[in-house]
């Protein structure tokens, strides 16, 4: 529900209306449509990886040296900082659907035009212009994802789908793997086919992306109330109508002021002088995993064949091998970000992953390495760096007000990808031309540098998001102007006592409020014992029980997501009330636990059965703890 008392003021509860939407078709439509273009990205880089070598020969219908591989791939990373730059503000200023379907345009047109390259600085032309495509995604899918994700989900779903790049990078090393083998295609055409391979993946992926609706917290933000409604009403029919689910009462309701586009020097203000802290982190994750990956992943192909003596045509089968690593880092590690937390995974990801670039540095300058052991070392690293590296897009999205996130993404990703993602090329570019293994180590030392700085950033200045909203994590700088305004003193308290809830509701949420507050307490608990009190970073805000909705304070969002658990730990105890002991999976099909997300139900299960609230029989075997006086120490009823 929303309401606009004044022109420019609105009160809505869109934030929290999507947040507690169990999982469901329509969510799998946004991985889909938005994230896939992350394995287009995968296949770009990827492909130009493979095909490196063969550039670099005779009879290739195009004159490169690996110097020349490169500068066109630092080009590229130099156009997606370009693109990212100009089109993260019209996505804040436009909407995120018409510019990820302009974007995906861009690199269509600029990817098919690189299949005719015939000299090299029509390839760097064309190579610049599919990074400024790539580019304007990023900004654009990121926060479109982020913003239509429930909170509960959105870390590990984050990660899968930014890990995703690597499903593109394999499918870029098979395809090349074919398309190189002189005996199908000759050596001056495979390798024009490889990128126009990415044209037909790329028209499949706009076909779903029409689908796709367009950001509502973004249409409220700017006015656009009775669209943003209309979204939301759809997907709410169609998500009840999928799972039959009734959906709660939407948790909390904020009150922004609509603004106009905000420029760059506004967003630079905001970061550096109200996050000084957060601008650091994300500046230095960004920097950290763009040097490492666009230094290895460019030119993997180039090292292997000029170090190791592997064949261009065999380079392929390594680039396989080099995309399932990055690939199941995000997909196995994703669900501890949501769960271990942020700062532990980031930082531990960041940091393990440099102290195996160490080893392989010193490895790789004594000549101890084989071909096989170094695409050990090279996948066990890239395993916790993929990781690291999606959490930093992951990280920049959530942290800033929802008025700047096209353009945070857009200014991180650009500042760090231009200071590491462009030098990291460059210089293992030229190592590697130099034939000497000291100074390709010396690469490999910086690159482990760059990310042991990401993780120590993280482990000073990360935010504890897991499971936040948005509007929790960082509040709109809107909902901020309004609640300010003297004007709306009155249209606040008007707000509070229509939201007050009836003598029943209030009671059960008082003891909603003391079973959240045994939670957090023992959190709080846990996260003092042993090496845990000692932990940098910052804390978790303690959950202080109010009425959730009312305008005027920012507490009301910091118990959404409590309470989305508490909701879930009481449908599974009325489930087994009713129907006595039951198995696991029974129990899941009635309390609907498919359609909370990834793992939700697991996680809620273990936390009734730790409470007390639900007694586990056998493996596989769940019955009632009784009669909830006997489970809780506090009830209602001591309230």
């Amino acid at each position: 529900m929303t309401t606009a008392s004044e022109e420019r003021m609105i009160r809505t509860d869109i934030p929290a209306r999507l947040d507690r939407l169990p999982w469901s078709r329509f969510h799998w439509r946004i991985v889909i449509g938005l994230g896939t273009v992350w394995i287009l990205d995968g296949l770009e880089v990827t492909i130009v990886g493979a095909v490196a070598s063969r550039l670099t020969e005779p009879g290739s219908g195009i004159s490169m040296t690996s110097a020349d591989v490169g500068l066109a791939a630092a080009l590229y990373v130099a156009g997606a900082c370009v693109g990212a730059l100009f089109f993260g503000q019209l996505t804040d200023r436009f909407g995120r659907k018409k510019l990820f379907m302009v974007t995906l345009g861009i690199y269509l047109v600029a990817t098919v035009l690189t299949a005719f390259a015939f000299a090299p600085w029509y390839f760097f032309l064309c190579r610049f212009f599919t990074g400024v495509g790539i580019g304007g995604e990023y900004s654009a899918i990121n926060s479109a994802i982020d913003e239509l994700i429930p909170a509960r989900n959105r870390g590990q779903v984050d990660l899968a789908i930014n890990g995703s790049f690597w499903v593109g990078s394999g499918i870029g090393a098979l395809v090349a793997l074919l398309l190189l083998d002189e005996s199908i295609f000759p050596p001056n055409i495979g390798w024009r086919i490889a990128f126009a391979a990415g044209f037909v993946i790329g028209l499949g992926i706009m076909f779903v992306r029409r689908h796709v609706p367009e950001s509502p917290r973004w249409l409220f933000l700017h006015g656009r109330v009775e669209e943003a409604e209309r979204i939301v009403d759809r997907i709410e029919a169609e998500v009840r109508a999928e799972t039959g689910v009734q959906l709660p009462p939407p948790a909390y309701r904020i009150t922004i002021r609509v603004r106009g586009s905000m420029p760059y020097r506004e967003l630079v203000t905001i970061a550096f002088k109200r996050y000084p802290n957060r601008a650091i982190l994300g500046l230095c994750l960004f920097i950290g995993q763009a040097f490492l990956y666009n230094a290895v992943t460019f030119d993997l192909g180039t090292l292997l064949h000029g170090f190791f003596g592997v064949d261009s045509s065999a380079v392929p089968y390594f680039m396989v091998l080099f995309a399932a690593s990055n690939f199941t880092g995000p997909l196995l590690l994703g669900r501890l970000f949501d769960t271990v937390g942020r700062i532990p995974m980031i930082s531990g990801t960041y940091l393990g992953s440099a102290a195996l670039v160490v080893a392989l540095a010193v490895l790789f300058r004594s000549g101890g390495l084989t071909t096989v052991s170094f695409m050990a070392l090279i996948m066990a690293t890239f395993f916790l760096a993929s990781a690291g590296a999606s959490s930093a897009y992951l990280t920049v999205s959530e942290v800033f007000p929802m008025e700047t996130r096209g353009l945070a993404i857009a200014l991180f990703y650009a500042t760090g990808t231009a200071v590491g993602g462009i030098t990291g090329p460059l210089l293992f570019g030229n190592f590697i031309h130099s034939g000497n293994p000291s100074l390709v180590a010396t690469g490999f030392f910086i690159g482990a540098g760059a990310m042991a700085l990401g993780g120590i950033a993280e482990l000073i200045f990360g935010v504890r998001a897991e499971g936040k909203s948005l509007e929790n994590i960082a509040t709109p700088l809107t909902a901020e102007e309004a609640e300010a305004d003297p004007r709306r003193q009155g249209e606040i308290q008007a707000a509070r006592e229509l939201n007050r809830r009836t003598d029943q509701e209030h009671e059960a949420a008082r003891a909603r409020n003391m079973r959240i507050l045994r939670r957090a307490a023992e959190r709080a608990e846990h996260e003092r014992a042993g090496l845990r009190r000692a932990r940098p970073g910052t804390g978790a805000a303690f959950y202080s029980p109010g009425q959730i909705g009312t305008a005027g304070t920012t507490s009301r969002w910091h118990a959404a997501s409590d309470e989305e658990l508490d909701r879930e730990l009481n449908v599974i105890t009325q489930a087994l009330e009713e129907h006595g002991p039951t198995e696991r999976s029974t129990l899941a099909g009635y309390v609907g636990g498919r359609y909370w997300g990834p793992r939700r139900f697991t996680q809620a299960l273990r936390e009734a059965v730790a409470q007390g609230r639900v007694r586990r029989l056998t493996r596989e075997r769940y019955a009632p703890a009784g009669p909830r006086g006997e489970s809780w120490s506090m009830t209602s009823s001591d309230c």
